[in-house]
């Protein structure tokens, strides 16, 4: 006897009622679906579309609800909730909440989705045959989104990450467009279902754009130089900085880049602030 596919939606025949519900047939196989997952009383013999799925007892339960996202199809689902070491829930549009497992989200918890952040996923099983949400690859994401047209340059841009990592992230933008927003390009690495604010500075020959969440130069500079000042005051008006500092410890330390920050510091000179001496920034 072959199993209806867990995940899918299926026409079933009504087979008979009970005190909790229905029990569903087709092709000898059944389903139990409860009175509170439809919203039409139903007859026997008669045909109903329905969802299927697990409870946590193991038995194939059938909902009336019909989610967006089934088995191989992708869509954007809710993050409702965020367990360490297990993994995080999204909604589908179901009554129970489908797992995307630790295994499918980064390495480090700092940047995993928050409830409320949006995820691109499909549904799929794990190795017991229990439903999973899975994230989409890079070759699903490829197939989905459209070209970027040339006239995005310099222009205001917002998307959800979908994917992060040290080198970079990359967003899908609210046109469906694919955007890579490179480390130096940003102030902290954001979360994996963030929905983040950025500005095209690159449309590339295919189609897809490169992405800066940091503000324009002449807005950054201002930013730097504030939070330059703030770590010399909780520094005891000293750090061992100055313009010819190492590049990556001023991003490891300022999460800029040293051109950004030699910018800021200029700034903060200019206006008799600061000033450096022997490798160093002080409070003037």
């Amino acid at each position: 006897m072959t199993q209806l596919p867990l995940g899918t939606i299926q026409t079933m025949r009504v087979l008979r009622k009970m005190d909790t519900g229905y029990v569903l047939t087709k092709n000898t196989n059944e389903a139990l679906l409860h009175y509170n997952e439809t919203e039409h009383e139903l007859a026997v013999e008669q045909d109903v579309d329905v969802f299927l799925y697990h409870d946590k007892k193991g038995r194939v339960i059938a909902t009336t609800r019909l989610p967006n996202i089934v088995m191989d199809t992708y869509g954007w689902a809710e993050v409702t909730e965020v367990i360490p070491k297990l993994g995080a829930f999204v909604a589908i549009g179901i009554a129970k909440d489908m797992l995307v497992s630790v295994d499918d989200l980064p390495l480090f918890e700092t940047v995993w989705p928050k409830p409320g952040d949006q995820l691109f996923i499909t549904l799929g099983e794990d190795r017991k045959g229990r439903l999973l949400a899975i994230p989409a690859t890079e070759g699903i994401i490829q197939r989905e989104i459209d070209l970027a047209p040339q006239e995005l340059l310099n222009q205001p841009i917002r998307g959800t990450i979908y994917h992060t990592s040290r080198e970079g992230a990359a967003i899908i933008t609210e046109d469906g467009y694919r955007g890579f927003i490179h480390h130096t390009e940003r102030k902290e690495e954001p979360r994996l279902g963030e929905f983040v604010h950025g500005r095209v500075i690159e449309v590339k020959e295919n189609g897809t754009l490169n992405v800066s969440l940091r503000p324009l130069k002449r807005y950054s500079r201002s930013e730097d130089a504030d939070a330059i000042l703030a770590h010399l005051e909780a520094s005891q008006g000293q750090i061992p900085f100055d313009d010819k500092s190492d590049p990556e410890d001023i991003r490891g330390t300022f999460h800029i880049s040293k051109a950004a920050f030699k910018r800021a510091l200029g700034k903060l000179m200019k206006e008799g602030k600061v000033e450096q001496r022997d490798g160093s920034t002080f409070l003037k």
